[in-house]
């Protein structure tokens, strides 16, 4: 594997931390700035928008409490990807600033819901966005699907879905964190993590011995549901998405499992804002960090 770098892969196995999700995307965007305090008004185009999130999201990457004592990896979307801070390719400025380990989202959202799924719309461009992404020196990616009910059809084809796309992306160097979310207001949650573990574990079972992927898993309801998929040969790390708990709600749940680090996002900018001092806003960053930190090395 040419561009696999044995320093970042380490540090994803076996480094105490956690990664920052700075990916919302598309959609979420507008929601994203707004939660910082920037209005729609404020933009007029899409050029504007992405303008001010990378303004935003350099703000957090440069801030000192930043820091790879704390922080594993990052998850970039492919904007921030091709911007510059200082004068580095975003990757390059997290890893050669920061020793933080960059990924990129890979996924153009969802498709509708069928058989109580939500799979990933066919990704038209991956081919190309993969190779861009190993020039520019990015270690891996995410891509999300979503599952609502407890549907074993559905679950089943999430999880077929998610490796072969995994794999291809795993053929271009570059390591996959493959993402199948549960939603956490689903009313069968404990049964669709059921299925979707042992949906897994076969997919798992396929994987040449030299093939690694990362895990990105909604909190599980049973505690340490998911260890059994840790201690895989195949895979690099588990880690868990907020998924629409509360910061605090988020670090309570995940403090109970054992081995399981957190890859927030909403949590991670909850308090920010783009009026606050610089002051201020890095010691709202410093305190979030370290208690999703906290949470995360259990």
């Amino acid at each position: 594997m040419a561009n696999m770098n044995n320093e970042q892969l380490n540090r994803m196995h076996s480094g105490k931390g956690f990664i920052a999700a700075l990916d919302q995307s598309g959609g979420s965007t507008p929601k994203a700035l707004a939660q910082y305090g920037i209005q729609e008004s404020s933009f007029s185009n899409d050029e504007e928008m992405y303008t001010l999130v990378h303004e935003m999201r350099t703000r957090i990457i440069k801030s000192p409490a930043f820091d790879s004592e704390y922080i594993l990896g990052a998850i970039l979307f492919e904007n921030t990807m091709d911007r510059k801070i200082d004068g580095l390719w975003t990757a390059d400025y997290l890893w050669e600033k920061k020793q933080i380990v960059p990924f990129l989202k890979v996924d153009k959202g969802l498709a509708d819901l069928a058989n109580g799924v939500q799979l990933m719309k066919p990704i038209s461009n991956l081919d190309e966005l993969l190779t861009r992404a190993v020039e520019r020196n990015v270690f891996g990616t995410k891509m999300r699907s979503v599952i609502k009910e407890a549907n074993a059809a559905g679950i089943c084809e999430v999880v077929e879905q998610q490796f072969a796309v995994g794999l291809q992306i795993f053929k271009k160097g570059l390591i996959p964190i493959i993402e199948p979310e549960v939603d956490i207001y689903s009313a069968d949650k404990t049964k669709s993590e059921e299925i979707l573990k042992e949906e897994i574990i076969k997919q798992l079972r396929t994987l040449d011995k030299d093939v690694k992927v990362m895990l990105k898993l909604s909190i599980p309801t049973v505690n340490d549901f998911y260890s059994e998929l840790m201690s895989n040969p195949n895979v690099v790390r588990v880690v868990a998405l907020s998924g629409g708990y509360s910061r605090e709600d988020a670090n309570d749940r995940l403090s109970q499992n054992h081995g399981l680090i957190a890859s927030f996002s909403r949590a991670l900018s909850e308090g920010l804002s783009a009026d606050q001092s610089d002051n201020d806003f890095n010691n709202t960053l410093k305190h979030t960090i370290k208690a999703i930190y906290d949470a995360s090395i259990t």
